[in-house]
């Protein structure tokens, strides 16, 4: 598929004049302040693009895969802080709740989520459990009607500012994987508290902290899935955090590609400009072919996941995360690269763009993770 459907490509529209026209302008100096864009996260639900994944029997706008994947590159574009707010809300909070979740989760929880009534996060990572997420060690103890946790969760996207929080834990530790569960929390219980907020190399903007669970009551209502199926929620949400990761690493790729052709035009070298030198057009014809590669990889995996092959559209989840990361960060270097020691001021907005690439290749799993899954497909 290389064309975009019409509804596709009026969501595309939408999304690129609102982050081009609202976001863009201000991106430079949230990232110098480290702002949390809570306006824009505002202006994003009237929108319905907080929502984008959620049915519309639940308040959410009911679209598919390739439109979010689509909306969230042009977001990206402009500010990659404000795309990972809206691809945690999407593709990590609301997405298992949709999945997995009872008729009456999803009927309490996702029109919250949809309309940025409230904000979700997503609390997996630990301390020691990253990329081996089934070494949880937060614990789940059930008491009566309720699930009591006890524990610590590290860099947790939207945290500092969620109301609803998709969080595991462990009722036998010492069975790793086979003894998670899934929970939703609500941010307001006693028990629930916020930790450090981290200093970050890129995305500065978005929120990112510590979270700690002390005697943290959770109802068994609340339990997602039934017990011990958490270690499946995870992985299965992960692919669409995945392809939410590509979308965000293709528009900071291509806003790299457009300022490294803007500037290769402009600049003057030698008495011509630096685009007419072989090294340069041979960085741009490279960072040109890489993002097309990427953006047809991500979009056949959109595809495939609103397919029923899940293990195939886990397969090409990974395969467009990996591409997908590993050129927004070819691209942002070579943006650099073509503006010289401008690239190097905070005044330029490439020294962001190489700073908030650094991250894609790292969480929602490492490139090492995507290959050692992308391989197993072909070796078993």
């Amino acid at each position: 598929m290389f064309d975009l459907p019409d509804d596709v490509l009026q969501i595309q529209q939408l999304a690129r004049d609102f982050a081009r026209k609202e976001i863009l302008p201000g991106a430079q100096h949230r990232d110098h302040v480290h702002e949390f864009p809570a306006d824009l996260v505002r202006q994003l639900s009237e929108m319905g693009f907080m929502g984008m994944v959620v049915p519309e029997a639940y308040g959410g706008a009911g679209l598919s895969t390739l439109a979010y994947v689509v909306a969230l590159e042009e977001i990206c574009y402009a500010d990659a802080s404000v795309g990972v707010t809206m691809s945690v809300n999407n593709s990590l909070a609301c997405a298992p709740i949709v999945a997995s979740g009872t008729e009456a989760q999803k009927l309490k929880w996702l029109p919250r989520l949809a309309s940025g009534e409230q904000l979700g996060c997503y609390a997996l990572t630990e301390p020691d459990a990253g990329s081996d997420a089934g070494a949880q060690r937060t614990r789940a103890v059930r008491d009566g009607d309720d699930y009591v946790l006890d524990g610590n969760k590290i860099w947790i996207t939207n945290a500092p500012y969620a109301q609803v929080c998709v969080a595991y834990a462990n009722l036998a530790p010492e069975e790793r994987h086979k003894g998670v569960c899934a929970f939703i929390i609500d941010a307001s219980s006693p028990g629930y508290r916020i930790g450090k907020l981290e200093e970050k190399l890129g995305i500065t903007s978005s929120a990112t902290s510590e979270l700690s669970f002390e005697g943290l009551r959770v109802p068994a209502e609340n339990l997602l899935g039934g017990e011990r199926r958490g270690f499946g929620i995870a992985m299965a949400t992960l692919d669409g955090g995945r392809i939410g990761i590509a979308a965000q690493a293709l528009g900071i790729a291509q806003r790299a590609f457009d300022l490294a052709c803007a500037h290769a035009k402009q600049r003057m070298a030698f008495g011509k400009p630096i685009g007419s030198n072989q090294a340069i057009q041979w960085m741009i014809a490279d960072m040109a072919t890489r993002i097309e590669s990427a953006r047809l990889l991500t979009w056949r995996a959109a595809i495939t996941k609103d397919g029923t092959d899940k293990a195939r559209a886990s397969h090409f989840c990974s395969m467009a995360k990996l591409a997908a990361s590993e050129t927004a960060n070819f691209c942002a270097d070579k943006a650099l690269q073509i503006h010289g020691g401008y690239g190097f001021s905070k005044e330029y907005e490439v020294e962001r763009l190489f700073r908030d690439a650094r991250i894609t290749t790292l969480y929602e799993g490492t490139s090492e993770i995507q290959r050692i899954v992308i391989s197993r497909n072909y070796l078993g």
